[in-house]
């Protein structure tokens, strides 16, 4: 039953085209390429930005050199990363954004989040443990308005009284991030292991 809906909910995202024909501000630069993963049975879901130009081009999530450093931090395989069963993938906005003059990444679209968040998480209510993948995501999901490194030092705190899932906030992966995990040396010593350690015991109970 589950699944039919999410079925029912996967085809009207990839149908979706509301930042190109009711934006909020300028529309979206092209065609719209959802790139999202729901599952029935995952109790991680990784709730990330939004596509870059290569995960727009493969239509998979986390196709890049982010991907890779992510799946480092946790511990997993990209077979057991890529299985539906195992990890659910939700980020903020669904489709590449387009870049700005500089050529970074554009932030998610505003449309997308109130439009899916809500309609996917209340179809899966089996998640109990959400890895919330910079700013934008841990703004929605934990209302968080201090800086990225306040929230992500908070973590155990966050860890502890959340719940239904449990949420763990993470920088996002990029490689423009690695000044930010030198200056912050108590992310690989103390949250990655710990973080690994949750994932790994949540993949385990599945065999």
């Amino acid at each position: 039953m589950v699944q039919t809906e999410l079925d029912r909910l996967l085809a009207e995202i990839k149908a979706c085209r509301i930042c190109v024909e009711h934006p909020l501000g300028k529309p979206l630069p092209h065609d719209p390429r959802p790139v999202v993963v729901p599952s029935p049975t995952a109790r991680i879901l990784i709730v990330g930005q939004a596509p870059g130009t290569k995960v727009h081009l493969s239509g998979a999530p986390f196709t890049d050199a982010s991907g890779d450093r992510l799946r480092d931090w946790l511990g997993v395989t990209p077979d057991e990363f890529y299985d539906p069963a195992k990890f659910a993938i939700v980020p903020m906005g669904f489709c590449f954004p387009g870049q700005d003059a500089k050529g970074g990444d554009l932030p998610p679209r505003r449309e997308c989040a109130p439009a899916w968040q809500g309609r996917l998480m209340a179809l899966m209510p089996q998640v109990d443990c959400m890895l919330a993948v910079g700013q934008y995501a841990q703004r929605w999901h934990l209302e968080a308005r201090g800086s990225l490194t306040d929230t992500v030092a908070d973590w155990q705190a966050i860890w502890q009284r959340s719940h239904s899932p449990h949420v763990l906030p993470l920088p996002h992966p990029s490689w423009r991030n690695s000044g930010w995990i030198k200056r912050n040396p108590w992310f690989e010593t103390d949250l990655l292991p710990f973080l690994r350690a949750e994932i790994r015991q949540r993949l385990d109970r599945l065999y």
